[in-house]
């Protein structure tokens, strides 16, 4: 049923906007501003729009007041540009874009957002914790810059967030409250980071889809943890601490939740890390001395390379012996032929004869010395990266060492498109392979380069792809590709739900000879 307003209704296939908007799909109501959150289509310019509709009596002062403060913020934001929130297109107001017929206030124009409802997001089952963490962090991100900016996001109400394909929260339906602070972002960052966490929502005015989050007799938030045993403690107190604004030890700043995110992530790598130390016993008994670690993959990754250094030391002594072979013959002095020391001299003296050949070329794909880079890092343009600590694994000369992405639950791309590595040169190479040595079934790689180390996905280029089905697999360029930055980036993950992970154990840069 659509919402009646002075014109009539608003409902699917109305229009708003002078006739110039379309209404396709209602995606919420914010009760506490009269904001009708819909996609529309853009008659003139024929896409897809994210329409925040302020829906009131013009003739109310009060009412009026309020939307042009909303619109006025609205249009302020539409300087910021950050993937975390929808770029503000137009805003419209009474006289200006709205007829006095159509009963609204106000509209804020926004790009549309392709993705998922949080609020679907969360229905079946709350997000995994670490993947809780990262959306969140995300989002935070694009708040203290847009603090920085000393502006004011509005994104304390779940329906104005969509999730990107990416794996992205996002700020789909712009338009703050005519008397939101900074501190109402802060805590709607808990707010979210409780709401995936849980599939409660915190605050004040949630859609009434959503449960609200239980409290105590004292009114306080109920922890996440005591909801959902398996969510970590660090992030049940980061988001409880968020959310309520007394007591010592709240957190009230966007770049405070992002230095707990951090060290949230960094105690669930910890702890994944010591999970895995085959030093403990399933009975939980941990052992003072270290038993050898059984791991096949590292023991192929040693015998391949006990094999090439044998290999190698053979053929020096072969050639070593060739070369003493070589010298007793060329003896003077040695059985064989007499030789005339006279012919012999004048023959040395002569020069010898000029060789009319050109050199020969290199045949197509050859390729040069391998090319170290000055520096490796993990990439990941949505968020925090995987394992940072170890990228330096990749390209430290050991195979038996590897770069390993998180485990996750769901392949790629549920919640991101992919995870990777750029290595950085000091100076441009003209790539022609990527050589990669790994014991990572199944895992999808594509080799991209960019004019920086760190940009968008999508202003990176898509230069070789490939499957990691051996233990060594050899990446061509069709065409050799001068650059300073080479990205190693993981489209599939290797496994199988829900432990989906994959490694690197060494990557080899080889240039065009």
């Amino acid at each position: 049923m659509g919402t009646s307003t002075r014109g009539g209704s608003l409902a699917p296939g109305g229009v708003v906007g002078d006739g110039r908007y379309r209404l396709l799909a209602q995606f919420g109501i914010d009760e506490r501003a009269g904001a009708h959150l819909w996609r529309a289509r853009d008659g003139q310019l024929r896409r897809d729009v994210a329409l925040t509709m302020l829906v009131g009596d013009p003739a109310d002062a009060e009412a009026a007041r309020l939307g042009r403060r909303t619109l006025e913020r609205a249009a302020h934001a539409a300087k910021f540009n950050h993937p975390g929130v929808a770029r503000v297109l137009d805003v419209l107001s009474l006289g200006n874009g709205i007829s006095s017929s159509e009963g609204l206030l106000g509209i804020v124009v926004a790009e549309w957002t392709k993705g998922t409802d949080l609020i679907d997001l969360v229905a079946e089952r709350p997000a995994e914790p670490a993947t809780a963490a990262r959306m969140v962090q995300a989002l935070a991100e694009s708040v203290e810059l847009a603090h920085q900016s000393g502006l004011v996001l509005g994104l304390d109400h779940p329906q104005r967030l969509r999730l990107t394909p990416d794996g992205r929260l996002r700020l789909a339906f712009p338009g703050p409250l005519p008397d939101a602070t900074l501190r109402d972002d802060v805590k709607a960052l808990g707010a979210v980071l409780y709401l995936l966490l849980t599939g409660r929502w915190a605050l004040q005015g949630g859609p009434p889809a959503v449960p609200a989050a239980p409290r105590s007799p004292t009114g306080r938030v109920v922890p996440p943890k005591s909801l959902e045993p398996r969510v970590p403690q660090e992030l049940s107190a980061l988001a409880v601490r968020t959310i309520e604004d007394g007591g010592h030890g709240g957190i009230r700043t966007s770049a405070a939740i992002l230095r707990m995110l951090e060290q949230a992530a960094e105690a669930e790598e910890r702890t994944r890390l010591i999970s895995k130390d085959p030093s403990v016993d399933p009975d939980g008994t941990v052992w003072t001395t270290k038993r050898p670690v059984k791991d096949a993959a590292r023991r192929r990754k040693l015998a391949l390379g006990v094999t090439v250094l044998v290999v190698a030391a053979v053929g020096i002594l072969a050639w070593l012996g060739m070369m003493a072979i070589s010298f007793f013959q060329d003896d003077p002095g040695a059985s064989g032929p007499k030789v005339n020391l006279a012919e012999q001299s004048t023959a040395r003296q002569q020069p010898p004869p000029e060789d009319k050949q050109q050199p020969a070329k290199p045949p197509a794909g050859a390729t040069g010395q391998p090319v170290t880079p000055a520096d490796v890092a993990v990439y990941n343009p949505e968020g925090e990266g995987d394992s940072v600590d170890e990228a330096g694994l990749a390209i430290d000369g050991d195979p038996a060492t590897a770069w390993r992405t998180d485990e996750y639950k769901q392949q790629f791309p549920t919640f991101k498109s992919g995870v990777g590595l750029v290595a950085t040169f000091e100076q441009p190479i003209n790539l022609s392979k990527v050589r990669i040595t790994a014991e990572s079934p199944g895992t999808a790689v594509e080799i991209r380069v960019a004019d920086e180390a760190n940009p968008p996905l999508d202003a990176t280029r898509v230069v070789a792809s490939g499957s990691l089905d051996g233990t060594e697999t050899e990446l061509s360029l069709q065409q050799p590709a001068s650059t300073r930055y080479v990205f190693v980036w993981i489209t599939t993950l290797s496994g199988e739900a829900p432990e989906h992970a994959s490694e690197i154990g060494e990557v080899t840069f080889l240039p065009a000879a």
